[in-house]
């Protein structure tokens, strides 16, 4: 780190504890502390941002370059915008924003705050990419275009969840009626698309219809690759000797429930006692994931951190008040 930054991370630090704890002075442990989390913060940023630019110009690419030349429609958001975009010819990116809106409204009461504005910006971004970057037309093969049409806005969607938001929003809208109707994400983005490929086949054609089919399935599984679905939670079980830290931070800063067991530590020399710890064990949705990563790194970048995937949860605390 030079000069000029660590003059500024420090500033900042400084700024920081005095706004959480109103003092003007602070002990060289709280200042190393806070700019240990500056740092952390920073870095996980910069990885969520370029994850999100590279989310961007793959949807873009797709669409761009495969289905919008040929007025081909996907699932979700992206598509109910594919296919007002075909019958009234308004602007794709001006669609995009439209449609998107309410469920990103519904993803900063449910999710977060900073969900909703990290998507809202990506989703701002792809509008200005599709309006405004010249992809080239790719092919004219009908085949061809749904599969990697799918292929490369799939692989633009999973990229934007791996940086903690969406360019699509009705994978927040299918996490809010799951908990709702106690259906899975699967089951209820399985029911948007039926009836936005309905639609499509009525004002459209059936051949359209079933091509949009074709590309949704490309774009779902292209996600799954990437991010491993989004319908999946995540159990995270965390090992590390500042333990109540991290439980502190799960319950009071993420709203989220744990459970602590006792353990030892299986590692000792002959004769030695192994030491005995506390194991952190939470579930979090992919959307959090990115965030709690961050947030265990402020806090203890040497912790031991283990990430199943869960097919399904129901009872506990999974989400009971929004996340500050």
């Amino acid at each position: 780190m030079n000069i000029v930054s660590q003059f500024l991370y420090i500033k900042r630090a400084k700024d920081r504890l005095k706004a959480k704890t109103g003092q003007t002075e602070f002990s060289k442990r709280e200042l190393v502390g806070e700019v240990r989390a500056l740092q952390v913060e920073f870095a996980h940023t910069v990885k969520e941002v370029l994850f999100i630019i590279i989310g961007v110009f793959s949807a873009g690419f797709g669409l761009n370059g495969f289905l919008l030349p040929n007025q081909f429609i996907d699932g979700g958001a992206t598509g109910i915008s594919l296919l007002l975009q075909v019958i009234s010819n308004f602007s794709l990116g001006i669609l995009l924003l439209i449609v998107n809106l309410p469920f990103l409204i519904l993803g900063a009461k449910t999710i977060s705050k900073k969900f909703a504005i990290k998507s809202i910006l990506a989703i701002m971004a792809l509008a200005i990419v599709v309006h405004f970057v010249p992809y080239p037309t790719i092919t004219d093969d009908k085949l061809l275009i749904a599969v990697f049409g799918g292929f490369f806005l799939g692989l633009g969607i999973g990229m934007a969840m791996r940086g903690g938001g969406v360019i699509d929003g009705t994978e927040v809208l299918a996490i809010y009626l799951s908990r709702k109707l106690h259906l899975t994400v699967g089951d209820v983005l399985l029911i948007i698309n039926i009836i936005i490929f309905s639609v499509g086949a009525y004002l459209l054609s059936v051949e359209t219809a079933l091509y949009a089919i074709l590309t949704y399935l490309a774009a779902a599984k292209t996600v799954d690759f990437v991010v491993d679905g989004v319908e999946e939670y995540i159990g995270v079980t965390i090992v590390s000797g500042k333990s109540e830290e991290i439980r502190i931070m799960l319950t009071e800063k993420m709203g989220r429930a744990c459970t602590i067991y006792q353990g030892r530590r299986g590692y000792s020399k002959y004769g030695e006692e192994r030491i005995a710890t506390e194991i952190i064990y939470t579930v979090v949705t992919r959307l959090e994931l990115a965030r709690l990563s961050t947030e265990i790194d402020k806090i203890d970048k040497k912790a031991f951190v283990v990430m199943d995937i869960v097919k399904d949860i129901k009872g506990g605390m999974i989400k009971k008040k929004p996340l500050k």
